[in-house]
């Protein structure tokens, strides 16, 4: 194995991605499944879990994928997702918080129960269901190769956006702000915590604005690189943060948005 690929090897590690059967969380799954690691893939949709992982076994990556039911809404859901992973492992070595939705209202019509309907999948979630699986994160845990937590924000968690997504930009600046509170507190663990910042990339929560590669050019053309971003962008985002090459680095927001979060008078999906 050259430096190169032990640098950033992530093979043999054992993964669990929510919401991982579209969008950035099958993204992360792939790039996982392709450089080695042992992916389970949960949603809502158990039955979409199972046929997304036997794509991503079809495609001959050195790993394997496992697709299963996995509902974060509730504390019911959370308890069960967590004895599913249990039974199928005695130790995680990487927890990806990616699972999320969002709402979006005029402010006049923004409704009250979208608040804790948002907070519950993308805030509520995260920690409880990083507090339950500590144990099998220990377990994977040392000084030389920590386990590691990546929790999915947004670069409308970082910039005072909202595009009628008010829930949603709120939840996200939350995300990111418990993400360095549990990287103190793991640090003794030696588990890392950080968060993706992403910027505008196609999937199905951003359907609406990028489902046409005509759309997606014209949200593209907002970002300072001149594009949105692709499947690449954010697999190797997650190896990095989950190889050798990023056991020093916890408590991070990475922005992945082109430019976005540096870039004055920014806009995403409305004109």
């Amino acid at each position: 194995m050259s430096y190169l690929d032990k640098l950033f090897s992530v093979s043999g590690k054992t993964a669990l991605v929510t919401g991982a059967a579209t969008g950035i969380g099958r993204m992360i799954a792939t790039g996982l499944v392709r450089a080695g690691a042992t992916v389970m893939i949960a949603s809502r949709k158990g039955e979409d879990c199972i046929r997304v992982a036997g794509e991503l076994n079809a495609q001959g990556g050195a790993g394997r994928a496992e697709g299963f039911a996995g509902d974060v809404s509730s504390e019911a859901g959370i308890a069960a997702l967590v004895a599913e992973v249990k039974l199928r492992t005695d130790r995680l070595h990487i927890l990806v918080n990616n699972a999320g939705i969002s709402w979006g209202a005029p402010l006049e019509e923004f409704p009250y129960h979208a608040w804790a309907k948002v907070f519950d999948v993308n805030v509520t979630a995260v920690f409880h269901l990083t507090r339950e699986l500590l144990p099998l994160l220990d377990a994977a845990a040392s000084d030389e190769d920590p386990a590691r937590v990546i929790n999915l924000g947004s670069v409308m968690g970082t910039q005072p956006l909202a595009d009628d997504a008010y829930s949603y930009t709120a939840s996200k600046a939350a995300v990111h702000h418990l993400t360095r509170t549990l990287a103190l507190e793991f640090a003794a663990r030696r588990i890392t915590v950080n968060a993706f910042a992403p910027g505008p990339f196609q999937s199905r929560m951003t359907a609406f604005a990028t489902a046409t590669e005509e759309q997606a050019k014209h949200v593209g053309n907002h970002v300072p690189l001149g594009r949105i971003g692709v499947a690449d962008d954010i697999a190797g985002a997650t190896l990095y943060l989950c190889s050798r090459a990023g056991s020093y680095v916890t408590g991070a927001i990475l922005p992945i948005d082109g430019g976005e979060s540096v870039q004055h008078g920014m806009t995403l999906f409305k004109e």
